[in-house]
């Protein structure tokens, strides 16, 4: 499964999307999901002055640290889930999250922990796949989502992006959505931007 989740989630259209997101990022750095080190070709490092994550695969961190440390990043990546962040209140100036909301088992938990972990003033930036806003796309999506979490670790189809950060109380700027290319719709939905408190 560590393997699958990371070639999905390095294919050439989603990489792409991860570069346009992915380099906004600045200071002191937490990644929800950081495994497998997907992200790391992507920072711009003259911007981060510390970088932590956390993943709940040990398999995909192993991955990830041996990727920073040939990289020569000094990272600090923790086993852990969102729900329930192994750092302490307002660490961090930015808080990102590539395609890992979709995975989490409680998302309002997960904000709330984002939320927590923010500096005063600091910023979500989150490239996330969710629900589709047309209705044949959201047909499929609740049609194959059951047989679908079990066979991609638990990936929701269904879940609103936007929505759930404003619904929690979160201001949201330059946001994009789209579908992504050459890719089926009921998967290709992808929301992102960036998010304050």
């Amino acid at each position: 499964m560590p393997r699958l989740i990371t070639f999905c989630c390095g294919q050439p259209a989603v990489a792409k999307a991860r570069s346009r997101i992915v380099p906004r990022a600045s200071g002191e750095v937490l990644e929800l999901g950081c495994g497998g080190g997907i992200n790391l070709d992507h920072y711009d490092r003259s911007r981060i002055t510390r970088l932590s994550g956390v993943d709940p695969s040990p398999q995909l961190l192993d991955t990830a640290r041996a990727k920073a440390q040939a990289r020569g990043f000094d990272v600090d990546f923790r086993p852990g889930i969102a729900e329930a962040l192994p750092f302490t209140d307002a660490s961090f100036d930015t808080v990102l999250t590539t395609f890992t909301l979709c995975s989490v088992q409680d998302p309002r938990a997960v904000l709330g922990e984002m939320r927590r972990v923010l500096k005063p003033g600091g910023t979500i930036l989150f490239l996330e796949h969710g629900a589709a806003p047309d209705a044949g796309p959201a047909r499929w999506q609740q049609r194959i989502e059951p047989a679908w979490k079990k066979i991609a670790g638990g990936c929701h189809l269904t879940r609103p992006v936007s929505e759930a950060f404003r619904a929690q109380g979160f201001r949201l700027s330059d946001c994009h959505n789209r579908y992504m290319p050459k890719t089926p719709r009921f998967l290709g939905w992808i929301e992102m931007g960036e998010a304050r408190a």
